[in-house]
């Protein structure tokens, strides 16, 4: 007879709680979102305790000096809401959705890349899909009746961008959905993509304009990220290339670090292909597995291969 009593399983709140006190970038921007809608909504409940008749006004001006304006005289006086609406929300389901979608591909993200990036992507995809959202609202006549009193607020873009980011740099990369099994996250980033083009004239317009703004984004930074290593260090890429052109010599190729016989074109394309597909079979077994799954001779080769990239 076996004794189940100090048998523990894993409690989700330690762990959600866990999450929370790493401090890492992903939990800080997920807390600054969640404080800024805490701190209105004490705000509404403060006003109405106190029986403001203008607490309506104390909340509109809340805000107004938030969220971005797609007037552009407007935009001129507040600069700073193109960074500070992405970090706005007013309803709790708009927060709610936005933070779980951050959450769920934010841990993909830090799986490949680092916090730096994410952080880097969350704004300048926030920002993108603002400067989407306002140059859409001033350039096309069927906002032209709304465009002085058109606002936008919510981390929607900025999310989009990291979910199109990580999606187009990691393609391979496949999520369990209930329903409908494993499916690779490049696929839900296109469906994402092609939805709000074709919700645009079916309502909040400058939502799904904002949404779109971020994933171009996080396609074109992933693209630069897959296919240039100045994002790891910028004079790697003129090493490289010079060293893609000096190492040629009498139809031989050398290595760095090795000193020993140099090995011939075929030798050299025979040892790159080994090596390429390698990688792949690593990031496959990430993607269905996720990181943790590799072992640690995969871990080093993984990590030695990235550094000398």
């Amino acid at each position: 007879m076996m004794d189940y009593s100090n048998t523990r399983y894993p409690n989700p709140f330690n762990k959600f709680l866990s999450f929370f006190r790493q401090g890492s970038a992903l939990s800080s921007l997920i807390i600054i979102n969640v404080a800024v809608w805490i701190l209105i909504q004490l705000i509404k409940v403060i006003l109405f305790l106190y029986n403001k008749p203008d607490g309506s006004l104390a909340i509109n001006w809340v805000f107004h000096n938030l969220a971005l304006p797609a007037s552009l005289p407007v935009l001129l006086s507040e600069p700073w809401t193109l960074f500070t609406y992405m970090f706005l929300h007013i309803e709790f389901w708009h927060l709610l959705f936005n933070m779980l979608w951050l959450y769920w591909f934010g841990r993909i993200f830090r799986e490949f890349l680092s916090s730096r990036k994410l952080v880097t992507v969350y704004l300048l995809g926030g920002i993108t899909g603002g400067l989407v959202y306002i140059f859409a609202f001033n350039l096309f006549p069927v906002f032209s009746s709304v465009v002085r009193d058109a606002f936008a607020l919510g981390a929607s873009a900025a999310v989009m961008a990291i979910v199109s980011a990580i999606s187009f740099y990691a393609p391979t990369y496949s999520i369990q959905l209930l329903f409908f099994g494993r499916v690779r996250i490049l696929y839900l980033a296109i469906i994402l993509f092609v939805f709000d083009f074709f919700m645009i004239p079916t309502g909040n317009a400058g939502g799904h304009l904002a949404h779109i703004g971020g994933a171009l984004f996080g396609l074109i930074y992933a693209l630069a990220l897959r296919n240039s290593n100045i994002s790891r260090d910028p004079s790697s890429f003129f090493t490289n290339f010079k060293t893609k052109f000096s190492s040629k010599s009498n139809g031989y190729q050398t290595t760095s670090g090795n000193y020993g016989r140099p090995f011939s074109d075929d030798e050299y394309n025979i040892r790159k292909k080994e090596k390429e597909n390698r990688i792949d079979k690593i990031l496959e077994k990430i993607s269905r597995g996720g990181y943790d799954s590799l072992t640690k001779e995969e871990k080093d080769f993984l990590f030695k291969t990235s550094n000398k990239n």
